[in-house]
């Protein structure tokens, strides 16, 4: 009985009945499991996010992550001392995330597997992806009147970026203690880009609007200025961006500067082509890994199941749809004052999901006239919605920070 006894106390089942919500949490993770197992969304960080918040929830385990407070004060331990304390979560998670070095390194990756190609050839279409900004503002107000902090409400608010990692970087400096439903908002938020987009479009946008072709307007009216030297421009362009930016919201150099980095080291060419592959391969995936692994940690029931994050969550649908709209509706402004007249879907795709907003955009305009492919159009504003989301965090940042 003794034996039996310690073979009992081995398992997680006496610890799971003292708390019983982790079952809730272990449910979550099948179920995020199978939506990017089964489904498709966003595997490469739903499966890893999905698969730590499974492994922080078994009671006993100490695999999750445990917050700083006066009495652990984990923050101010070694790295050393974190693992053999708290375990190896904690020593990754406080020297990978806390420390902000994930999201830029992924960033960089970003810009390494991003043509800024489409968006050079269509600059006057890459004002609408500031456009559908407009929910990250919109929320963050709304968030301060139902009752959040301000920094709470800007972690939230950049979640209608459709970043990933601009808003755990967002999180992390602003609200660090919202991390995890952050995450999990914007990252399920963007795998449903194909069910959002359609829908808003369907309420926002007229079959006449769903059919105006970009190349029949390009043909009625063509662009006064052409590119003689693309690739030099593309070469040039990340660093004079760069420069500019920096001079302008310093805060959001180590998105912005870590993104255009990676497109510099990819538009070079052959001299730095082992630099584009680590930073596009080696560098981007480990630090996915590692991203999603220790977000899911945060995840346990004390911090995950409660009022606030509902809030976060309904919150994201509401900053995410609003910034959908919002480059919509920059579009059918323009289109008032202009001959050459815009399809709403290059608006629509004004957010950082790409290329997936732009994919989404590109299927619907077919529906209605299959010759109308604005692929291309939409990338325009598609990839100035990634610069746009990290330039408004570096704004958020030096404000509430």
């Amino acid at each position: 009985m003794e034996i039996l006894g310690k073979l009992y106390e081995m398992t997680s089942f006496s610890e799971i009945g003292q708390d019983p919500q982790s079952l809730l949490m272990i449910l979550l993770a099948f179920l995020l499991l199978y939506l990017g197992i089964a489904k498709r969304y966003e595997p490469l960080l739903l499966v890893p996010i999905a698969f730590g918040v499974l492994i922080a929830n078994f009671p006993g385990g100490g695999m999750n992550v445990v917050e700083a407070t006066t009495e652990n004060n984990i923050e101010h331990l070694t790295i050393l001392e974190i693992a053999k304390e708290h375990g190896i979560m904690n020593m990754l998670y406080y020297s990978l995330i806390k420390t902000g070095l994930l999201p830029p390194l992924i960033f960089m990756g970003v810009g390494a597997m991003t043509d800024f190609g489409p968006m050079l050839r269509n600059l006057k279409l890459a004002f609408f992806g500031a456009a559908a900004q407009i929910g990250i503002f919109t929320v963050l107000i709304s968030a301060v009147l139902l009752g959040f902090d301000i920094k709470q409400a800007g972690a939230l608010g950049i979640i209608g970026g459709a970043d990933g990692p601009t808003a755990i970087y967002t999180a992390i400096i602003l609200a660090p203690e919202l991390l995890g439903p952050i995450a999990i908002a914007a990252y399920s938020y963007m795998a449903l880009v194909p069910v959002i987009i359609p829908f808003i479009v369907k309420f926002s946008v007229s079959k006449k609007e769903l059919k105006i072709n970009m190349k029949e307007q390009d043909k009625l009216y063509p662009n006064q200025l052409e590119i003689k030297n693309l690739r030099v421009v593309k070469i040039v362009f990340p660093i004079l961006l760069g420069t500019f930016i920096a001079f302008l919201v310093p805060s959001s150099v180590p998105l912005i500067g870590m993104l255009l980095f990676g497109n510099l080291v990819k538009e070079i060419g052959s001299d730095t082509n082992r630099l584009f592959t680590a930073a596009s391969e080696t560098i981007m995936n480990t630090a996915t890994i590692f991203l999603g692994l220790t977000i899911g940690a945060t995840m346990t029931s004390g911090t995950f199941l409660n009022k606030t994050t509902l809030l976060i969550v309904l919150g994201g649908f509401i900053a995410f749809s609003i910034s959908i709209l919002g480059g919509i509706v920059a579009v059918k402004i323009f289109n008032l004052f202009s001959k050459k007249k815009i399809n709403p879907l290059i608006g629509a795709t004004g957010l950082s999901a790409v290329p997936m907003a732009s994919r989404v955009a590109n299927d619907i305009a077919l529906k209605h006239d299959k010759t109308n492919h604005i692929l291309q159009y939409a990338m325009s504003s598609n990839i100035s919605g990634v610069i746009g989301s990290a330039v408004a965090a570096g704004v958020l940042i030096s404000f509430l920070g």
